[in-house]
Order: C-alpha cells, then structure tokens, then sequence
C-alpha cells in the first residue's frame, strides 16, 4: 500500500523540524557555526520544502479528482 503525498509531506515537515532543532541544540552547545550545524539546516530546508510541495501536491491531486467526478 502507497503513502499518500498527505502523510509524506508531513513526516518530510516533522523531519525538518526535528533537524533544526538539533542544529539550535548544536549552535546553543558550541556557540558556533560548525560543519555539522550546517548540514542539519541544509537537511532541514530540503526536508521542509519537500514536505511543503508533497502537501500542496496532494490538495491539487485531490482538487483535480473532484473536478473530473463533477464532470462525469
């Protein structure tokens, strides 16, 4: 059974906000920008704007099924 773009992209948004709390705890504990504060930003923008585009696919997906049961 698939996923829906619903449930991904909201796992995707939950991930991203996991990482950057670790980068905040990371920059709070070191008190500076290391490598490792700034790949978990990068994996949290890239998993927050995967999460954002799975969601606003889905309500597209969802808005073009109702209008062609509409037109049938």
């Amino acid at each position: 059974m698939r996923r829906s773009a619903l449930f991904s992209g909201t796992l995707y948004i939950l991930f991203g906000a996991l990482f950057t709390y670790f980068a905040i705890e990371d920059l709070s504990r070191n008190q500076e920008w290391g490598f490792y504060t700034y790949l978990l930003v990068i994996l949290a923008t890239f998993d927050i704007g995967s999460g954002v585009k799975l969601i606003a696919f889905h309500f597209f997906l969802k808005k073009k099924q109702a209008e062609s049961k509409k037109t049938k």
